[in-house]
């Protein structure tokens, strides 16, 4: 993905178009968001990393932040099947949200960012008249080298 800066700089006029601003809240929490993009974050762990930067930053503001996100399409809120509420930045790159491979063995949550469905779509709206304007596919099962014993993740099975 682009540098941060210039992320902040297309989030921020997405924003602007829909009437808010990016205050120093949003801002701090995007940061976070965009530098640990690979991790799939929870709220209190991006809470965690907001208040290293901005240690006024309650846990209210955090949700209130995210949720916010999330109802703008800046984010994409998902549970990898931990019991956990995780927030995915979502990219202009990419017409539809990235897919993942979730291993039941450690925990791990592997991205594809290839958009292996536009057949199916195409399909979709020939034969049913249906449209499809995005879609998430998740993978659940285990890495080879978690069911040889070799992986590399602390073993946190999820269910």
């Amino acid at each position: 993905m682009t540098c941060v800066t210039e992320e902040l700089s297309r989030i921020n006029k997405r924003l602007s178009a829909q009437g808010y601003k990016l205050t120093p809240q949003r801002d701090a929490t995007l940061r976070v968001l965009l530098e640990n993009e690979k991790e799939h974050l929870s709220a209190e762990e991006v809470f965690m990393l907001v208040r290293q930067q901005s240690p006024k930053i309650g846990i209210a503001t955090v949700y209130r932040v995210l949720e916010l996100f999330s109802e703008l399409h800046i984010v994409e809120k998902m549970n990898f099947g931990d019991g956990v509420a995780r927030y995915d930045l979502r990219s202009e790159e990419h017409e539809h949200m990235h897919h993942h491979l979730i291993c039941r063995e450690c925990g791990e949550v592997r991205e594809i960012m290839e958009d292996w469905l536009s057949l199916l779509e195409k399909r979709l709206e020939t034969e049913y008249g249906f449209t499809v304007t995005d879609h998430r596919l998740d993978f659940y099962g285990s890495f080879r080298d978690c069911t040889n014993n070799n992986c590399k993740h602390n073993c946190k099975a999820v269910s």
